[in-house]
């Protein structure tokens, strides 16, 4: 969030030089340089941001690092941000847990898509089905939801069960989009809502049927069911991580899967 304090992303070796700096640069205003600290401070403007380094005179750019800082939640204007729909969370909503209010959105513009959130996922997998034209568009996604499905990836290729390419079918989705499929499959609480749920498979070959996991010469749920038991070790490891996992059958519209959530509390369907 804006303002918020972050754990600097690098070390020194040994202590900090005493004339060490750092800035942000990015999308925003970054600010001026400002004494290294263990614990450094967000921008305060949203913005995609790297990390700059000034010592002695010299100045260097942290690569491997970047910074999101997301856009609150007070620029809701009548179930928008600018021209993006997003439409209105629950009035009820509680003030803490996993139904609490979303504190802020990602902002992405066109030419930001592509953004590597983690090794195998990008923010374009995650953005909501609709307003195709309209950018920026606001998305949210929990780090937590990002470490859970790479922990499952990794979980299979332990297990012997290749697992290059995983599909985010559905990240996630505005209470505006949400609601247009409440009572034909979407709950009004989804997990979708809040950034925390994926409806995912694996696709080693992309081509966007679930792949034949459990090698029986079919692709089908029980396929999903091979992943089911990746979550459920993954969780067994991480209960931090504890959440939903439902699995789904083929529609016609597109192939088996399985939802993966970090809700807080185990659930099955």
């Amino acid at each position: 969030m804006p303002g918020e304090r972050v754990a600097a992303p690098l070390s020194w070796k040994g202590s900090a030089p005493v004339d060490a700096m750092y800035r942000w640069v990015g999308s925003g205003q970054g600010g001026p340089d400002l004494p290294f600290e263990p614990v450094l401070r967000a921008p305060e403007q949203p913005g995609l941001y790297s990390l700059e380094v000034v010592q002695g005179g010299r100045r260097e750019v942290v690569r491997d690092f970047q910074l999101i800082v997301k856009v609150p939640r007070s620029a809701l204007r009548n179930g928008r941000i600018g021209r993006y729909r997003i439409g209105n969370y629950p009035a009820s909503a509680a003030k803490s847990g996993p139904y609490a209010l979303p504190e802020g959105f990602i902002e992405v513009k066109r030419e930001d898509q592509d953004l590597r959130l983690s090794e195998h996922f990008t923010v374009r997998e995650f953005l909501t089905h609709d307003q195709a034209d309209v950018w920026p568009k606001y998305v949210i996604v929990d780090p937590r939801l990002l470490d859970k499905l790479e922990l499952v990836l990794d979980d299979l290729e332990q297990r012997g069960i290749p697992a290059k390419h995983m599909v985010i079918m559905s990240g996630y989705r505005t209470p505006q989009y949400n609601g247009l499929g409440v009572g034909r499959g979407r709950a009004k609480l989804s997990r979708h809502q809040y950034g925390d749920a994926a409806d995912v498979w694996v696709d080693n070959d992309r081509n966007w049927y679930i792949d034949d996991l459990n090698g029986d010469g079919r692709r089908d749920t029980r396929d999903a069911r091979v992943i089911l038991e990746s979550v459920e070790r993954v969780e067994a490891a991480h209960p931090e991580l504890v959440g939903g996992a439902g699995i789904y059958r083929d529609n016609g519209a597109h192939g088996p899967f399985i939802h993966i959530d970090t809700r807080g509390h185990r659930a099955r369907w």
